[in-house]
């Protein structure tokens, strides 16, 4: 009777191991889709659709560096691209009220870039409003090279409408 336990408690052990964790990626979307964006400063801003939430996201990035300078964050909600945000502007989108996965990943044809991605998860409230900084940040790495980390967290509202203030709206066609 012991050793029919002690296999079963093994047996459910390597099961729970052997069963995979969901990927962040998937609060993304297909890795093969880019986009093309243009800003636009001024931009009347929309109130929350009836009964759903609505969602800024502003990417902050305050080093220019050549082609750096202007990086396009792509930008994700429960698997699918909402569209993407480019050289300090935001980008908004609605969703429905309950649990979402929020990601952002920067779009370059550099690998090491493209590589970076953060993610964040929120419950959305019917009409109101979420405001999320995607930052990207330079830091020293190994011989002085420069190295980059994305970060997604949530924000107040006051300083959510603050940075969209400060910034120009980003319209993300994907191409083609």
């Amino acid at each position: 009777m012991k050793a029919t336990l002690v296999a079963i408690l093994f047996a459910s052990c390597a099961f729970a191991q052997v069963q995979t964790p969901p990927v962040p990626q998937a609060a993304c979307g297909p890795k093969n889709v880019q986009f093309e964006t243009q800003t636009a400063k001024g931009a009347a801003l929309p109130q929350p659709e009836a009964g759903k939430g609505l969602v800024y996201v502003v990417e902050v990035f305050e080093k220019v560096v050549g082609e750096l300078g202007r990086p396009t964050l792509r930008v994700g909600v429960d698997g699918k691209w909402a569209g993407a945000d480019k050289d300090n502007s935001y980008m908004y989108f609605s969703v429905d009220p309950g649990e979402h996965n929020l990601c952002t990943n920067w779009q370059s044809h550099w690998k090491r870039l493209s590589s970076e991605a953060a993610f964040t998860s929120f419950t959305a409230e019917p009409d109101k409003t979420y405001y999320f900084r995607a930052r990207i940040t330079e830091f020293a790495g190994p011989g002085g090279a420069a190295n980059f980390s994305l970060n997604l967290e949530p924000i107040t509202p006051i300083e959510g409408q603050y940075l969209v203030a400060q910034s120009s709206s980003s319209v993300a066609r994907p191409k083609p």
